[in-house]
């Protein structure tokens, strides 16, 4: 296992990314988990919008990533199939969520809506630079508008605008038509246009931050998790 930590995936396939990652190899397990954990982390909040239930799918995502590796054949990248993976993790989180809370006593219950802040805290405060105090503000009216678009529609906007990915690329994470993802975009960009001046959306792509500490603490979570699903095995 030492001799493969030496090697270099950074530069590799996404095919031979996939094989290392399959293998358990923790230099490979590394460039994944840090090359994609923002646009998973990202992709899940859109359709659970809180954090730690995000960042709980992104680590199930990568187990179920590593125990499907071994058949990834690049027919999409690797991102996009990652992306499905987390996708999908978090619809079916969603649905869990939802016939639990069917379960208990509404009035017994207390649903603390804190996830904008948590979420827009980002990972430490020396990450952000000076005079950033009006930035974090841009930020919390960022995250507000996104939020209150319906789940369809944020999770298009975050992946198209946020994240950076193509028509394409969004249609085959969600599995729906290019054209269906190219008129929920131009909608949610509507509705978004009403709520914010032109001058704010620039600040996007600071938005929904996952980095520094958050990210090298889920690779480390991840790197584990393999560790301990290979001993098992």
């Amino acid at each position: 296992m030492q001799a493969h930590e030496t090697l270099d995936y950074s530069q590799s396939d996404d095919l031979s990314l996939a094989r290392g990652f399959s293998a358990g190899e923790p230099a490979a397990v590394r460039v994944i988990t840090q090359r994609h954990n923002q646009r998973l982390f990202r992709a899940a909040w859109s359709i659970l919008r809180d954090r730690t239930e995000a960042e709980d799918v992104v680590q199930s995502s990568f187990m179920k990533a590593f125990s499907a590796a071994a058949e990834f054949e690049g027919r999409s990248s690797l991102s996009t199939w990652l992306t499905k993976i987390a996708i999908n993790q978090a619809l079916a989180r969603k649905r869990s969520l939802h016939r639990q809370r069917a379960r208990l006593d509404e009035k017994s219950v207390v649903i603390l809506e804190e996830y904008r802040d948590k979420l827009m805290r980002g990972s430490t405060t020396s990450l952000l630079p000076d005079g950033s105090l009006a930035q974090q503000q841009i930020r919390h009216v960022l995250g507000s508008a996104v939020a209150c678009l319906s789940d369809d529609f944020r999770t298009v906007f975050i992946l198209r605008h946020i994240e950076g990915m193509s028509v394409e690329e969004v249609a085959n994470s969600l599995e729906i038509l290019p054209a269906t993802a190219k008129s929920r975009d131009f909608r949610a960009k509507r509705m978004l246009k009403r709520r914010l001046a032109p001058e704010l959306k620039s600040a996007l792509t600071g938005s929904f931050p996952f980095a520094g500490a958050d990210c090298a603490a889920m690779t480390n979570r991840v790197l584990q998790s393999i560790c301990n699903a290979r001993a098992g095995a």
